[in-house]
């Protein structure tokens, strides 16, 4: 079972697959405490806050509300809101607390593309298949750490930035990972002015891309 804080089809707004038409599966619960977290709503998981599947689709603002779901009931209801979509993000919260290999296999093999975005800090436990976004938490709250393994996987490395302190975490993490066939993505937090010009001018240096929150800036979710 899976639980679920909401689900929406719109674009993907971040990092390689910009553009792409795609279902947003919001899964709830992450310890990690980024103190800028933008979806603070997924965090807990209150018994009390538990809702039906329905319910949670009818959603129209962001809440700590969230209800179960096996794979097959993903996949039924998808079909059942008439998605488009084919590409399926995974997000959170922090997906990799849970198993998501059957959730993507099932994905897969009724035609979807999967991708998940994490914080690095669980086992990604996913098909090979499976498009992983690694955006890496360093030194926040709840004291979990960045694991190599979660880095090894990633398909592209996402990292937040506001200032240098963050660039310099990057390229500690960085240090001694093979990056063939990783893409390395600056993305500034909140857009800010600041952080948006840091992060060009340290793309150019490296040789990184920029990853801006287009959904953000066009004001859909």
């Amino acid at each position: 079972m899976y639980k679920v804080n909401e689900i929406f089809e719109t674009i993907q707004g971040e990092g390689s697959y910009t553009g792409t038409p795609a279902i947003f599966l919001r899964l709830q619960g992450c310890p990690v405490g980024c103190s800028w977290c933008d979806t603070k709503q997924t965090w807990e998981i209150d018994p009390e806050l538990q809702l039906s599947p329905a319910a949670i689709l009818e959603k129209k603002a962001d809440s700590d509300h969230w209800c179960s779901l096996t794979s097959a009931e993903v996949v039924q209801l998808f079909a059942d809101k008439s998605y488009r979509a084919k590409h399926v993000v995974i997000t959170g919260g922090e997906p990799c607390m849970y198993d998501l290999r059957p959730l993507c296999e099932l994905l897969h093999s009724q035609g979807f593309s999967t991708q998940i975005e994490t914080s690095g800090t669980f086992e990604v436990l996913a098909p090979d298949s499976t498009w992983v976004t690694v955006s890496p938490k360093v030194n926040m709250k709840g004291g979990y750490q960045v694991l190599r393994t979660a880095m090894e996987r990633a398909n592209e490395i996402k990292h937040p930035v506001a200032m240098e302190k963050h660039v310099e975490e990057l390229l500690a993490l960085l240090q001694g990972l093979d990056l063939t066939n990783k893409l390395v993505y600056l993305q500034p937090i909140s857009q800010k002015a600041k952080a948006t010009q840091l992060a060009i001018e340290f793309c150019k240096q490296h040789n990184w891309r920029l990853s801006v929150q287009v959904h953000k800036y066009l004001g859909i979710n």
